[in-house]
């Protein structure tokens, strides 16, 4: 099963241990990874619909085995996408799951909502410990997690101009509209707080540019 950089580490942990197993895994593996991938990138984009379908197939392989662990990795996934598009639900589904999820996937859960205070943060990701020790992105290697990060440090209420920055562009350079037009929008409020006219109409330029609206005539 190829791995790709699209998949958050902490998923990648739990999928590569399942595929250690000999022989050969079952194809549920597979097929959730696949559905996994296929959601992520069609919700960045903005393809509601199919990312929607794509994550309903990946909790559907995962629930047949049982294992709430498994089920709960799905719905991180869902929840740390939502978060890199500054989009936070509470990750309903991930909390029915918690009283039988591992502590690991407790601790994710409460990096990406913003609660920090006595977050176990050993057991994060080691790319994103520094973001809750030094508030900082800059141990964060991949797009998908540096947006992660970005969303977390937002609601944590510790994003800094140069991050949003730095999240507006990894958006950008990855295509992926979703989150670009959310992170445009926090600039949006940004240039319109300190009254900044010049900054305020190229954003606006921009946001009209990546959402598909008609030029201003």
């Amino acid at each position: 099963m190829k791995l790709t950089a699209k998949t958050p580490a902490l998923v990648c942990a739990l999928l590569l241990a399942a595929c250690a197993s000999k022989p050969a895994p079952p194809g549920w593996q597979a097929d959730a990874k696949d559905a996994l991938d296929g959601f992520t990138d069609d919700y960045l984009r903005g393809n509601t619909a199919a990312a929607n379908a794509g994550f309903a197939r990946a909790r559907r392989e995962t629930t047949s085995t049982g294992r709430a662990d498994l089920v709960a990795q799905v719905e991180l996934v869902r929840c740390a996408t939502l978060a890199a598009s500054l989009e936070f639900d509470d990750c309903p589904g991930f909390a029915a799951l918690a009283p039988d999820a591992t502590a690991r996937q407790r601790a994710y859960a409460a990096y990406l909502a913003g609660r920090w205070e006595g977050i176990e943060v050993a057991a994060l990701p080691e790319q994103h410990r520094p973001v809750v020790t030094g508030a900082t992105l800059s141990g964060v290697a991949d797009p998908l997690s540096i947006l992660v990060a970005a969303g977390a440090l937002l609601k944590a209420g510790r994003i800094t101009p140069a991050d949003i920055e730095t999240a507006t562009e990894t958006a950008s350079s990855q295509g992926w509209r979703r989150p670009l037009l959310m992170w445009l929008g926090v600039s949006l409020q940004r240039a319109r707080a300190v009254g900044d006219r010049e900054a305020l109409a190229r954003i606006e330029r921009r946001i009209a540019l990546a959402s598909g609206a008609a030029p201003r005539q």
